[in-house]
Order: structure tokens, then C-alpha cells, then sequence
């Protein structure tokens, strides 16, 4: 495996791009700019995993493979037993625990760390309301399904910026990982995210890693938005 050279891995950048041949081209664009990138569902019909494979073996690059697997307990581990064979880092599964402790069975012998999805950060109360999901403050759901999430043996949780720092003020949540997704640049389109901060906001209020896509892989430059987003890490 050709090792890449060492970058700031808090900034992972999301690959939501149509199929594997763009997220090469976009990898080769932001070259060693980069350490770590997120593949996720929609990807995986355009070739999601050979792309993870090459990237994590052949370009030394960390893999978030988010999947956000929900499904009876021993599908789920089987699932996860199989993605694990591919020595990537991270994976996503909903956060209820039995969907957490039959994806960390899956992993038994594997660096695979195993992150449990609270709330989507594209949701808020009224879309919560729509799914009959219980009344209460998002924020208070949140912090309660990142705990039962981490009690149940995540390796981390994913969550909105927003509640970083109270989730990273949980006892269950010492020595866990956050990851943020619905970080924005500051002058960025919102897209369909609706609870959001910006990189140094995000890694500041206890996030351990960003994911940004959008802002990156749409600008006419994405190496110089990359490395604009990493000189704001640094400012920290």
C-alpha cells in the first residue's frame, strides 16, 4: 500500500458525488490535501466500495463508510461482518442499541470503530413530528440517543454541531468519538441541512472530526476550499 502523506484528518470530506470515476477525479484534485473521505449510501451503486478499496489500499487514505445500517440485529452483523473484511475506519448504524451491539459483534477482530447515528442532521421537530418519533426537544433526543447509543458500546456517535459539546459533556461519552456532519463554511449554502456551524465552531464545542462535501466538491476549486477549511482547523 503507497502511504499518503500526512494531512489533518479532523476534515473528512464527503464523496457525494455520482459514482467512483468522479470520486477518483476528485480525490486527484485534492491529492494529499486529504486524509480521510466518506463514502455513503449513494454511492454504493456507482461503485462505493471498489472506490473505499482503492483509496484506503492503494492511496492510504482513512474510510468512513456511511451506510447507516437499521435492520434486526443478526442482518446487521452479518453486514458488518462483511464490510469490516475491507480494513476500512469508520462505519455508520442507527443509534438504537441493538442495532449498535450486533454491529460491534460484527466487527470482533477488526479496527472498524462502529458510529451510531442520533438525529439526521437534516431533521428538525416538525420532521420528527411527521415520523411519530416521541415529543420532546431535538436536542434533548439527541443527547438521549447518544447515550443510550455509547452506553450500548458505540465507538462514537454522529451529530449535529450543535450538540457536540453537550454530548461531549456525557459521562458514556469519554474516550468516544463525534463526528459532525452539517458543517458549513462561513458564507456556504445551507443545502438540506438545517443544524449546522462551522468547521472551527464544530472541532471547538468537542467534535473530534467534520464531514463537508458541497462546499468542497463544488467549488471551482476544491483542493483551495479543502485547504481554506484546514487553515480554519489550525486557527483553533
Amino acid at each position: 500500500m503507497t502511504q499518503a502523506p500526512r494531512a489533518d484528518d479532523r476534515l473528512i470530506v464527503a464523496m457525494d458525488v455520482p459514482n467512483a470515476v468522479a470520486g477518483l477525479q476528485l480525490a486527484d484534485q485534492l491529492g494529499d490535501a486529504v486524509s480521510f473521505y466518506k463514502i455513503g449510501l449513494g454511492m454504493l451503486t456507482g461503485g462505493g466500495l471498489g472506490l473505499a478499496n482503492e483509496l484506503k489500499q492503494e492511496r492510504g487514505k482513512r474510510i468512513f463508510l456511511d451506510m447507516k445500517l437499521f435492520d434486526i440485529g443478526a442482518t446487521v452483523e452479518n453486514a458488518v461482518r462483511g464490510l469490516a473484511q475491507f480494513d476500512l475506519d469508520f462505519l455508520t448504524v442507527h443509534g438504537d442499541p441493538y442495532v449498535v451491539r450486533a454491529a460491534k459483534e460484527g466487527t470482533a477482530g477488526k479496527d472498524l470503530k462502529i458510529l451510531a447515528v442520533t438525529i439526521l442532521t437534516s431533521l428538525d421537530r416538525q420532521d420528527l413530528d411527521t415520523a411519530l418519533i416521541k415529543e420532546g426537544a431535538v436536542q434533548d433526543l439527541v443527547l438521549e440517543r447518544a447515550g443510550n447509543a455509547l452506553a450500548a458500546g458505540a465507538d462514537g456517535v454522529i451529530a449535529s454541531p450543535q450538540e457536540a459539546a453537550l454530548i461531549r459533556a456525557l459521562p458514556e461519552a469519554q474516550g468516544k468519538l463525534i463526528v459532525t456532519p452539517g458543517v458549513r463554511p462561513t458564507g456556504a449554502a445551507l443545502g438540506d441541512q438545517k443544524r449546522v456551524a462551522t468547521p472551527a465552531n464544530a472541532i471547538a464545542d468537542g467534535a473530534d472530526h467534520i464531514v463537508v462535501g458541497r462546499p468542497i466538491w463544488q467549488a471551482q476549486d476544491p483542493r483551495g476550499a479543502a485547504e481554506a477549511i484546514l487553515t480554519e482547523l489550525r486557527s483553533i
